[in-house]
């Protein structure tokens, strides 16, 4: 079973809730025909590693270093509008305005990974959404909701394989 690993901002479970119910109400008014995620499995994908078999430890260790390296304030995130990617057929929870924090963690990490020869997903640029939807027939403009307040205190390490729960490996603060 190979496993999938990633950093992610990972959710309080208030605003796991608060994003669940948004997910619900979006599904109800708007009818996308796909399959809603979890509530268990919300989360914001800030470095994306790969899928490995088997569990990659020398990789997992060198992730571990440089994000302890990580040094940023805390800072808000506001999830404040919904929509969709056509390519992958999602729709996710989002914000107008990614703050210069978020960019910041997403750039910072992404450059002590690879200080520490951590390969990662290339990306162009940065999208910072919560996946609601998966498998929708029915794609979104980017919709304005009611805001959905993020206190953004730390970042996590994840361990994602078929069907189980998602497991933390490790979990750094963000300190002043």
């Amino acid at each position: 079973m190979f496993h999938r690993l990633f950093f992610a901002l990972w959710p309080a479970d208030a605003l796991r809730n608060s994003i669940s119910e948004t997910a619900a109400r979006l599904e109800r008014e708007l009818v996308p025909g796909g399959r809603r995620l979890d509530a268990a499995r919300h989360h914001l994908t800030l470095q994306f590693l790969g899928d490995f078999d088997p569990f990659p430890q020398t990789l997992v260790a060198g992730a571990c270093a440089a994000a302890a390296e990580v040094r940023l304030p805390p800072f808000e995130l506001v999830l404040d509008c919904a929509g969709s990617f056509r390519g992958s057929n999602v729709w996710w929870l989002g914000t107008h305005a990614s703050p210069a924090g978020l960019q910041a963690l997403w750039s910072s990490l992404g450059d002590a990974l690879d200080r520490h020869g951590v390969p990662t997903r290339p990306s162009a640029a940065f999208s910072p959404h919560v996946t609601i939807q998966r498998n929708v027939r029915r794609h979104i403009a980017v919709t304005p909701i009611e805001p959905l307040p993020w206190p953004v205190h730390d970042f996590v390490l994840m361990d994602s394989q078929s069907g189980q729960p998602y497991r933390i490996i490790a979990r750094w603060q963000l300190q002043d």
